[in-house]
């Protein structure tokens, strides 16, 4: 009985001393022990989901399991199998999330920053110092990064797949993996000082089109209160033979993809696959699809008739984008390559976004950039405005020295990925960067702080800053964000609008049998 008594006085002490530890911070799961530098609390590789390994490989997250004692939550779990080598390097056990906060108890309720990474949905990580959440913090928000699964692990769809599920479908773990992280974030933010009921996501990339996926899909409804898709969006149709800006696949064709995968590696059933180890599975493709269930319809579809989730939103994307997504290496292939995406609306796009005698030039990369991006970007904000109720805040990135005509880089805007350095205000950590000037700093600061002025109020207008006006059908204004941040109209609008004409062709009967 002394030894029971002694044991209760002992549990009691220690969780009434971790209260007022700053390092302790108790979950659902149990206690955990992050790092501590003045104000600042970081907690890393914290589990919101179990370990999709063996049988729960290409299976539904399931939930966390508890520990018992003190959690080290000091460094930063493996990224997601993938090529390469990413930091913290790379496991299939990879369903980890990291928060940064500066709240100073459980009572704070600071808005929360989701973010959700980018790779092509090939790879990603939430270890990238690009990507730390502590400049962020300082201005009142708590910044969380989830991990999903990515590549063949996280999107392999397959028939056998699809009949084990209780909801007969198959293909978009890495989707479930994201809405598990939001579905962890509302149980236990309170605990490092967040507010469950005022939360962003945001993400770049392959990140940017996952928080358009969440705004599309019923199975994340309440899990976020805003959102901001950097070179995002998904609203093209569906595809057998994709292309950026038409990534997406019905179930079907994931289906007859995933057979062929599974030949491919020798093992025809799902029971074998699930018995290699990771590193001898064939590289597969990762993307989402359009599978009935996470993501019910093309997402055009769904902004058409209302059925989304109607959120604030900040969107938008870089000016050169197109310099990422142009592989041809001349212009004949790149024309080539035009006529083949795009059959009968090729030489009107060409004479939107022409093209020069001897080189590729910026206004013919413009058509991949909107094509991926631009018109994924305006085609979401001119939908949301007609049939949503929550204002749309549509931005243009465009900060990038002026290349003397000399360079190679003459003509160059701003690549795809540069502006998260400036969000997350990380620009010492860019080698390209390194010798950054005052305006890119001055630039880094106000997007910090529109960013989190969103995130605090649906709105990111604050006091010394330039009006953002929301867009609207009738006043279609975008932020241009460069030295000196301004309202204008939309890039290349007139383009845009051709471009959506093939589009909108590609979403009617004719248009499918592309497929």
């Amino acid at each position: 009985m002394k030894a029971e008594v002694l044991l209760l006085f002992f549990i009691l002490s220690f969780f009434s001393c971790s209260s007022e530890d700053p390092s302790l911070v108790e979950v659902d799961q149990g206690v955990l022990k992050g790092e501590v530098e003045g104000d600042l609390r970081v907690f890393k590789g914290i589990p919101f989901a179990q370990p999709p390994l063996g049988n729960l490989r290409w299976k539904v997250p399931q939930a966390p399991e508890k520990w018992k004692g003190v959690r080290d939550a000091t460094q930063f779990a493996p990224s997601p199998f993938q090529r390469g080598n990413p930091p913290a390097g790379k496991s299939e056990d990879c369903l980890y999330l990291n928060v940064w906060t500066r709240a100073k108890s459980d009572q704070d309720k600071l808005p929360v920053m989701v973010w959700i990474y980018g790779g092509g949905f090939g790879a990603g990580t939430t270890a990238d110092p690009v990507c730390s959440g502590v400049e962020l913090t300082k201005e009142g928000v708590v910044v969380v990064a989830i991990a999903y699964r990515v590549g063949i692990l996280g999107f392999l769809a397959h028939p056998e797949l699809s009949a084990e599920s209780e909801n007969s479908v198959s293909g978009n773990y890495g989707l479930l993996d994201q809405i598990a992280g939001l579905q962890w974030v509302q149980k236990n933010i309170e605990a490092f000082g967040g507010d469950p009921n005022k939360v962003t996501i945001f993400g770049e990339s392959a990140g940017g089109i996952s928080v358009s996926m969440l705004c599309a899909s019923p199975l994340a409804k309440g899990l976020f209160h805003g959102a901001i898709s950097q070179s995002g969006g998904s609203f093209g149709p569906t595809r057998a033979t994709t292309y950026p800006g038409e990534n997406m696949k019905t179930l079907a064709m994931a289906h007859s993809d995933g057979i062929t995968y599974a030949e491919r590696s020798g093992r025809h059933t799902i029971a074998a696959l699930r018995q290699m180890p990771v590193d001898s599975l064939p590289v597969g493709r990762g993307w989402p699809i359009v599978d009935g269930y996470v993501i019910p319809d093309i997402q055009h579809t769904l902004y058409e008739k209302g059925q989304y989730n109607d959120v604030p939103v900040i969107i938008g994307y870089n000016s050169d984008e197109g310099a990422s997504f142009t592989w041809s290496p001349t212009p004949e292939d790149f024309v080539n390559r035009v006529h083949r995406r795009y059959g009968q609306f090729a030489d009107t796009l060409l004479g939107v976004y022409p093209i020069g005698v001897n080189k590729i030039t910026r206004t013919a990369r413009d058509l991949n950039r909107d094509a991926a991006f631009g018109w994924q970007t305006w085609v979401w904000a001119e939908l949301q405005s007609q049939t949503g109720k929550s204002p749309v805040y549509y931005y243009y990135f465009d900060q990038h020295p002026d290349y003397p005509e000399d360079s190679p880089k003459y003509g160059y805007g701003s690549p795809h990925g540069q502006e998260v350095a400036y969000v997350f205000g990380t620009l010492n950590k860019i080698k390209e960067l390194n010798d950054f000037t005052h305006l890119d700093s001055s630039l880094s600061e106000k997007m910090i702080r529109y960013w989190t002025n969103f995130s605090k109020y649906g709105n990111p207008n604050g006091e010394g800053l330039p009006q953002w006006l929301p867009y609207t059908n009738s006043n279609p204004k975008v932020m241009y964000l460069d030295s000196d941040p301004n309202m204008g109209a939309v890039p290349d609008e007139k383009a845009i609008k051709v471009l959506n004409s093939y589009f909108k062709w590609r979403m009617i009967s004719e248009g499918q049998k592309m497929n």
